[in-house]
């Protein structure tokens, strides 16, 4: 990834950050977390939900994957669930959110998820060029027919608006942003970084579950 592209990639995550903090001050319960009124359904059952919104193209999501995917082995209680949901904040931010749903529609998304990531900012790969993605994708083992398929069909799409109408719910203007079992929002520009985002969002899996009924 050129310098340039990567100050522009970063700055622009910054200040859909910045909003968010902004947009969410009133309802904050602590100055790194925002209480959601009312807080919202969850679709994990009696499992406590973690939901991350992201950005692909996003350096701050690129550095907390690591950090989740370790916290998710060897810190996470057993009754957390993990929601992935790639954030719309642009119109530019669509083809993005189209990979991951197909990957995840194809069954690939477990497996690449992560070498999205690196290629797309350590290789300087363009993954959000929907021809370069193809070829990128074949080349990871995918069938190419299948992906460019399901890429396009109806089912991605509504996926896409579906997530779109998370953010909305959730006023979610910057990435990465988790909320904890539909009542606690924080984020790495609240919580002062990605290391202290997941100390927080252990904190709120603890939280969420004492609050549950018995």
């Amino acid at each position: 990834m050129s310098a340039r592209r990567y100050v522009a990639t970063w700055l622009g995550a910054l200040a859909l950050m910045c909003a968010a903090a902004a947009a969410c001050a009133q309802a904050s319960v602590r100055s790194e977390v925002v209480r959601l009124d009312p807080p919202q359904p969850v679709a994990t059952g009696e499992r406590i939900e973690v939901i991350e919104f992201f950005y692909y193209g996003c350096p701050i999501c690129y550095e907390l994957e690591p950090q989740m995917m370790r916290w998710l082995a060897t810190q996470a209680p057993a009754y957390v669930a993990l929601r992935r949901i790639p954030a719309l904040s642009a119109d530019g931010w669509e083809s993005l959110a189209k990979l991951y749903f197909t990957l995840e529609a194809v069954g690939a998304v477990s497996r690449l998820h992560w070498p999205v990531y690196d290629n797309y900012h350590f290789e300087g790969k363009r993954l959000d060029d929907e021809k370069l993605m193809l070829d990128w994708v074949a080349k990871n083992g995918v069938d190419r027919t299948q992906f460019a398929e399901t890429y396009g069909s109806p089912e991605i799409q509504a996926k896409v608006a579906q997530a779109r109408a998370y953010m909305k719910t959730y006023d979610v203007r910057g990435v990465p942003t988790i909320v904890v079992d539909g009542k606690y929002l924080s984020s790495a520009r609240l919580a002062g970084g990605t290391k202290q985002l997941m100390q927080i969002v252990d904190e709120l899996v603890r939280e969420a579950r004492s609050e549950r009924p018995k």
